[in-house]
């Protein structure tokens, strides 16, 4: 089994574990902390996170790719990382300044605002991107394994009523803190701590920065949109909004799982020269890519009607119109995500990156302000859509000279076909059933409609989709 396959059975379980986790708690914790205790987490955490941000910058791009670079030579590999490692240092340092600051006398709810600081902190521990660039995706999988399981107990045995979501910002905090220092049990087997000067510090500086615009930018629709929430509308809405999330990204799951992989391998290949293997892989990521995101996205969007009062319970029907917005732009993430991944970041097209997601993110924030206001959360996902679209077509248009994009779109016809078929006939019919069997009979004939349209699509289009390099 080739090293790429293994690392992505490794990243693709991990995001199966964390999607089961995530759909056995979402309900649970929907029920004991209501709508408005998941708002009053999620607004509080989507501060933090911005404060992370910031402390991290562009490492975890930046860095994942300068060790894949540097990797084959040990005396670079341990000069790159304790280079990048101590500027994180340093503005992890200025973060949590800033955050105490923050938490003493701007934060609201102090108690939920002190426990978070443990997130913060967490940031200058973070070390994933050494083990990414490295390709020690075994490592990094397992701890995120062993503490999904650790935490989801936890919530379950200890968070038991509407005043427990400190409880759960404790568990869940802790569950960050402890994934980043066990990390650091595997350091000395690969990289020591080198002398590096002041320069060689300050060096990181300017390509972190311009990796972490973007960052930045893609928070304002991923993270931003909550806050804007918060502040336009009230914590019952993003409770709302945020239950949505956690199933509105089993569709990306898969893609970010080929993310984690890609980008440090594809990286490799471009320092290597090698054209042939690149192309290649970015073919079948982008098949890969849009059977994922189309079979699972239309799938959940055509039993939303059925799906939504059994799995969150009473309070939560508006997540059925949301779903219908939130679900369709991991589409266009999911397209994107390649061309960024597996092209744009491992060749150094920064400048592309950024322009899309800022472009997207200045449709977001527009967007969220004419509509928060009267629609709510379906205001916020109306601007997540228009900002992913966005993204993904700016992007698309930037490279079109440098990758076939229209082979790619003609590609994209027999799964859209399929999905929209499928999502179609199944949300004009309706079983005299319980909503549980209901919700079983639809995955199962949906399966047959989207797999029997792609076969005739496959047909059609397949000179198109069995595409070789010369």
């Amino acid at each position: 089994m080739s090293k790429v396959k293994r690392n992505f059975i490794y990243n693709a379980s991990y995001q199966v574990l964390k999607l089961f986790t995530s759909f056995i708690t979402t309900p649970y914790i929907s029920r004991v902390l209501g709508a408005n205790g998941r708002g009053v987490y999620s607004y509080a955490y989507s501060i933090a996170a911005y404060f992370v941000m910031f402390a991290m910058l562009g490492v975890n791009s930046y860095g994942n790719r300068s060790i894949a670079m540097a990797r084959e030579n040990a005396e670079e590999l341990n000069k790159k990382f304790t280079g990048i490692y101590c500027f994180q240092m340093g503005t992890s340092a200025i973060m949590i300044a800033l955050y105490i600051f923050y938490t003493a006398f701007l934060c609201g709810d102090k108690v939920i605002g002190w426990l978070l600081l443990g997130y913060i902190i967490s940031a200058g521990l973070d070390i994933n991107w050494l083990f990414a660039g490295l390709e020690k995706f075994n490592i990094i999988v397992l701890r995120n394994i062993g503490v999904q399981i650790l935490t989801t107990a936890a919530i379950f045995l200890f968070v038991r009523q509407r005043t427990d979501v400190y409880i759960y910002t404790l568990i869940n905090v802790a569950g960050i803190a402890a994934s980043q220092l066990i990390m650091w049990a595997s350091l000395y087997k690969y990289v020591r701590f080198v002398k590096v000067g002041w320069r060689e510090i300050i060096a990181h500086a300017k390509p972190n920065i311009i990796l972490f615009i973007p960052l930045m930018a893609v928070s304002l629709y991923t993270v931003m949109d909550k806050v804007m929430l918060g502040m336009l509308s009230s914590k019952t809405e993003v409770g709302l909004y945020e239950a949505c999330e956690g199933i509105c990204q089993i569709p990306g799951a898969f893609i970010f799982a080929l993310e984690g992989v890609m980008l440090p391998r594809m990286s490799n290949l471009w320092a290597n020269k090698d054209e042939e293997q690149s192309a290649r892989y970015i073919d079948l990521s982008i098949l890969f890519a849009l059977f994922s995101s189309t079979a699972i996205c239309f799938g959940l969007m055509s039993v939303a009607r059925e799906f939504v009062p059994v799995y969150y319970g009473s309070g939560f029907e508006k997540c059925i119109i949301l779903y219908q917005w939130l679900l369709p732009s991991n589409i266009f993430v999911a397209f994107a995500n390649i061309i960024r991944v597996q092209f744009l970041i491992p060749r150094g097209y920064d400048k592309v990156y950024v322009s899309s997601v800022c472009l997207g993110a200045a449709v977001n924030i527009v967007l969220n302000l004419l509509l928060i206001p009267q629609l709510q959360s379906l205001g916020a996902a109306l601007g997540t859509f228009a900002a992913e679209m966005t993204v993904c077509m700016y992007q698309c248009i930037a490279v079109r000279h440098k990758l076939p994009i229209q082979r790619y779109f003609i590609q994209a016809v027999p799964f859209l076909a399929s999905g929209l078929v499928m999502y179609w006939v199944l949300t004009h019919i309706d079983f005299p059933f319980y909503a549980i069997y209901s919700i079983g009979i639809k995955i199962l004939l949906g399966i047959v409609l989207y797999f029997g349209v792609l076969l005739v699509g496959t047909l059609i289009f397949r000179k198109y989709l069995f595409y070789t390099h010369e």
